[in-house]
């Protein structure tokens, strides 16, 4: 019975470890391992390491899970066998049944509540012997790399992909906790929620059509540039060569155009070029850097799309934030 006693302890032990520290993995701060690490922390440039390389901890937990489940199972046998003095099935599934709560609070509940609420300190303690029984295991890991491998093949998913899911949850939960400890406004917070809900759409979605987009030339007169602007409702007017290709060279502004004196066009101000499917976010950042309201959307073979104005992608955010 010392033989069952020792079983239960370790099989409890390792599922409560391993139950754990998959948990405080998936709760860690990225950006504080990263600082950490830069200071000279080993411990946080391991699980920095290992965050980077999630099949290889994934793959240890596994294997760890297991490896607990087969000594409580063990441990339930032969202390069936014992008691009853040979094999007594309905004595085990009892003892299964006795033993489930204790397996389940402490070997599974309770240490995935202690990591969850302080994964930082706790993997950083128990970090050490996570990074030994790596080692240990690492004969079954590469086979489940292996197999990992193969899956990815088949199903097209890059680790690329998943990670930046992660990130991007792991962000917008750091976002909440900076708003729960007054570090951030409820406005700020939504202003980046939308922002996250828009950065990867392409530019092409928020792009008025050429067609509602009338243009003038370099020798357009300013009465009819200023009666095509009040008409169409635009603060902005794209301007293309009078000759030529008539190639766009840029826009004018209506109120630069209301100051300007004299008949001619004020400077114009420079037009961006955006392809279709580039992203909103390095969409605006693109316009915003360039110092141009306007951009110039086209297709893969130079086509215009439409045209997108740092107002209306601003816009987008600010009603993100309302809803």
């Amino acid at each position: 019975m010392i033989l069952v006693a020792v079983l239960l302890i370790l099989g409890i032990g390792l599922s409560a470890f391993f139950s754990g520290t998959e948990t405080g993995f998936y709760r860690v701060t990225r950006m504080r391992l990263l600082i950490e690490a830069l200071y000279g922390n080993w411990r946080a440039r391991w699980l920095l390491w290992a965050t980077n390389h999630p099949t290889v901890f994934v793959s240890t937990s596994l294997v760890g899970n297991n490896l607990a489940n087969y000594m409580l199972s063990l441990a339930v046998v032969i202390g069936a066998q014992r008691l009853s003095g040979g094999d007594n099935p309905a004595l085990e599934i009892l003892a299964s049944i006795v033993l489930a709560p204790l397996v389940f609070i402490y070997g599974e509940l309770l240490p995935k509540y202690l990591f969850f609420d302080a994964p930082n300190r706790l993997l950083m303690r128990y970090g050490p012997v996570f990074f030994a029984t790596a080692i240990l295991c690492a004969p079954i890991t590469l086979v489940l790399w292996l197999l990992n491998r193969v899956l990815q093949a088949a199903v097209r998913r890059t680790p690329q992909e998943i990670r930046l899911v992660l990130a991007r949850r792991e962000l917008a939960d750091l976002l909440e906790e900076g708003h729960e400890a007054g570090l951030l406004h409820p406005s700020q917070q939504a202003l980046v929620q939308g922002t996250f809900s828009l950065a990867g759409l392409p530019v092409r979605q928020f792009a008025s059509p050429s067609g509602r987009f009338s243009r003038i030339t370099d020798s357009t007169g300013k009465e009819d540039i200023l009666r095509l602007a009040r008409r169409q409702k635009r603060s902005m007017i794209p301007v293309e060569e009078s000759r030529g290709k008539r190639r766009l060279v840029g826009y004018v502004r209506v109120i630069d155009l209301v100051l300007h004196e004299g008949d001619g066009l004020p400077p114009l101000e420079p037009l961006v070029s955006l392809k279709e499917n580039e992203s909103y976010l390095s969409a605006l950042v693109r316009m915003l850097a360039a110092d141009s309201q306007l951009g110039h959307v086209v297709g893969e073979q130079g086509k215009s799309v439409g045209f997108v104005s740092v107002e209306q992608l601003t816009d987008l955010l600010m009603e993100g934030q309302e809803a």
